[in-house]
Parts: structure tokens; C-alpha cells; sequence
């Protein structure tokens, strides 16, 4: 058995210096001190031996072991140094090459533009305001003064979670939230997401951005919101830009106004664009109703205020010429890298 050992530990210590990849040397280890291996096999056989020969027999295997586990462990280290001399030969690194170009990111229209209408109003004192998404149907409408018969109520215009619970038609509940724990004088904006049940088409989206504008104070007239948003128009569109109010109808402002800017385009001589009417519709406004300050404990006899609410994905189109809203949704860096 002894010779047995000798041979075992001659073989294996060839096969071992004939390896040249990891691979191969752990099938050599596999070979002769696996489960099954040579070393293992004549082990077994240590039972038939008297009790004089297994510690001398014992001592051998043991000594037979430790030799193929050190050269495998040389092996190993000096396959490894091999390969890594390789690598470092083969993969050679050109500092003098030019890198590869980072193409950076750059904000979405969408978000540029609302950046832009925040620097404008935060500019003339207002504070931005931000509330909940989904939003309860009090925050929504009833405080609003919205008659529960108002088509925005119904289930076709609206995404109800529950009966009581919606997603934000518009960023008006920021407004309402903000009047019941602040006493006037009032100056917030209110951008964010809004929700509503349309089939997306050119000019519609289910979702939407809007940016709503508050002012409540002693005196507050209409004069003041028109020259508010003269400023903005000024600022946003161009120098050139001039306004006017045309006569609408919102539950929550009385009186009421449709806003109209004159065609950047044109200037207002007419085009394509204004349909030749040299205007072009920018968003509502109009004094805060009484009712909707009576909602928020504040006294309309003391008291008067301003609101104002836009679409800034529809600024955009209106301020890029963009003709399809879904264009801003379908992630196509063509189309987004133009801003």
C-alpha cells in the first residue's frame, strides 16, 4: 500500500504541472482527492490492515495528501499569474485614444416649461404650493362650488377610486387646502399632475399638467389679475404679447374670463396657426367666488381674490408649434433633444 501511495502521489503531482487553466487542474483535484478519487479509493482499503500498519500507513496518506494540495495550490497561483500576464498583454489601454462621448440628459420640455412659469410667478411674490394627487371629492368639487349635477362630475369625465375618492381633475384642491390653514393675504401657484378620463388624442391626454395661480387680499380686483397675467404673457411668450379677457362661466370664480394672447406667430396680423383670428386662447380666470371663500372660513365682505389655472402641456405645443400632444409622452429622443 505503501508503494501504492508513492504512485498515487507521482501521477498526480505529473498531471498537476501538466494543467494550464483552472479547469484543468481542478479535474486533476477531482481526480485524486475527490469523493471517488485514486487517494480516497486506496484509503478505503485501511480496514483490512493491522492495527500496527494503519498509524504508519495513516501518516503516509496524510503526507501524500498535503503534497498534491500544496502543488495543487502552487499550480493554481502560478496558472492565475499566467493568465493575468495575459490579460494585462492583451488588453492594452491607449491613454492617448479618445474617450467615448457621455451623451448628457437634459430636461423634458414639458418640465422646462414649467420651471419657466415657476421663475415668472415666483418672481412677482407668489409661493409654490403643492397637494395630493388622488384627492377626495370635497377638495375636488364641493368646495369648489361645483353643483353636484356639473358634468365634470360624472364617471366619464373623472377617475373615481371610490365614490368619495378621485384623481385630481385639476390642481384647484391645492387652492382650497392652502385657504383653510392660511389667512389671507394669499399668493401661491400650484403645479402639478392632473387626471382626467379622455381618450388621448392631438389636443388630449389622460394625464395632464396644469399650474393654477391664487391671490387673496384686502382689495384685490380684476385689475390686478390682468395685469398678473400681461406679466406672464410678456415673459413667457415674447415682449410683443398683449391679452384679453373674453366672458366664460367657472363654478368657482364670478365673474369669469376665458384669456386669449395674440398669436406668437403672427403677432396678431393672422395665420394659420390663430385660424386668422390674430388670438389665440390661453386659459381661464376670474375672481375667486364668495362661496368658495365662505368654504374656507374666509369673509367675502372683508376680503376678495384671483385665480387663474393653465395647461402647460398645451403652453408648450402653443409656445413650440407642436401640433400632437402624445409627442411628449413617446419617449422619442428625436423629438425631445430639438428643446
Amino acid at each position: 500500500m505503501q508503494e501504492e501511495l508513492k504512485n498515487i502521489e507521482i501521477c498526480a503531482i505529473a498531471d498537476i504541472k501538466n494543467t494550464n487553466t483552472s479547469e484543468e487542474i481542478d479535474k486533476v483535484r477531482v481526480k485524486y482527492l475527490g469523493k471517488k478519487g485514486e487517494l480516497t479509493k486506496v484509503l478505503r482499503g485501511m480496514g483490512k490492515l493491522s492495527s500496527e500498519q494503519r498509524p504508519v500507513i495513516g501518516k503516509i496518506a496524510n503526507n501524500v495528501r498535503e503534497n498534491i494540495e500544496q502543488s495543487i495550490v502552487s499550480r493554481i497561483n502560478k496558472i492565475k499569474q499566467e493568465e493575468l500576464n495575459s490579460r494585462l498583454s492583451s488588453e492594452v489601454i491607449d491613454v492617448t485614444m479618445p474617450g467615448q462621448k457621455i451623451t448628457l440628459g437634459k430636461k423634458h420640455p414639458i418640465t422646462q416649461s414649467m420651471d419657466d412659469l415657476i421663475g415668472i410667478f415666483t418672481k412677482m411674490g407668489f409661493k409654490v404650493a403643492e397637494g395630493p394627487e388622488v384627492e377626495s371629492v370635497y377638495y375636488n368639487f364641493d368646495a369648489l362650488n361645483a353643483a353636484k349635477n356639473h358634468p365634470s362630475r360624472d364617471m366619464s369625465d373623472t377617475f373615481y377610486i371610490d365614490e368619495n375618492t378621485i384623481l385630481r381633475t385639476q390642481t384647484s384642491p391645492v387652492q382650497v387646502r392652502t385657504m383653510e390653514k392660511t389667512k389671507p393675504p394669499i399668493r401661491i401657484i400650484s403645479p402639478g399632475r392632473c387626471f382626467r378620463n379622455d381618450t388621448p388624442d392631438a389636443t388630449h391626454t389622460p394625464m395632464f399638467h396644469q399650474l393654477e395661480g391664487l391671490v387673496v387680499d384686502k382689495g384685490i380686483t380684476l385689475g390686478d389679475l390682468k395685469g398678473t397675467l400681461e406679466v406672464f404673457a410678456k415673459y413667457f411668450f415674447g415682449s410683443q404679447t398683449k391679452i384679453k379677457f373674453r366672458p366664460h362661466y367657472f363654478p368657482f370664480t364670478e365673474p369669469s374670463a376665458e384669456v386669449d394672447a395674440t398669436c406668437f406667430k403672427c403677432t396678431g396680423k393672422g395665420c394659420s396657426l390663430c385660424k386668422g383670428s390674430g388670438w389665440i386662447e390661453l386659459l381661464g380666470a376670474g375672481m375667486v367666488h364668495p362661496n368658495v371663500l365662505r368654504n374656507c372660513n374666509i369673509d367675502p365682505e372683508i376680503y376678495s381674490g384671483f385665480a387663474f389655472g393653465m395647461g402647460i402641456d398645451r403652453l408648450t405645443m402653443m409656445k413650440y408649434g407642436i401640433d400632437d400632444i402624445r409627442l411628449f409622452f413617446e419617449n422619442d429622443m428625436r423629438f425631445l433633444n430639438q428643446f
